[in-house]
């Protein structure tokens, strides 16, 4: 089995920061790619940003702001946000997965999330 954990959310005023961390623990051997997924309030659960050995892809509403790395001797997995916006505040979860159409899929395995509000 594998455990997330998110942390680093908080209330935030436009065009700051704040940086997100996912612990991953447990069976860490069968994970091959890690994500960001975020769901604000009245949408869909949205793809943030996702990370594997191939390298970084983002959605294009974060394009440039945002940054997701991992640190393997941490095992965490971190999404530095910056310039947030109100179109920002969600519930940001961290997810991981053998492949990404499994977490894609809603599979694979997801932490309890993280709250961010950003005030205009």
């Amino acid at each position: 089995q594998v455990r997330l954990e998110e942390s680093g959310g908080g209330y935030v005023q436009t065009g700051d920061s704040l940086r997100l961390s996912c612990v991953v623990s447990g069976s860490i051997f069968s994970i091959n790619v890690m994500a960001w997924y975020r769901q604000g309030p009245g949408k869909e659960r949205e793809l943030v940003a996702v990370i594997n050995d191939g390298g970084t892809r983002y959605a294009d509403s974060v394009e440039g702001r945002f940054t997701i790395s991992r640190d393997n001797a941490k095992n965490t997995m971190y999404l530095q946000m910056n310039s947030l916006n109100a179109e920002d505040t969600a519930i940001y979860y961290c997810a991981a997965g053998q492949f990404y159409a499994q977490i894609g899929n809603g599979g694979g395995y997801w932490g309890q999330g993280t709250q961010v509000t950003v005030s205009s």
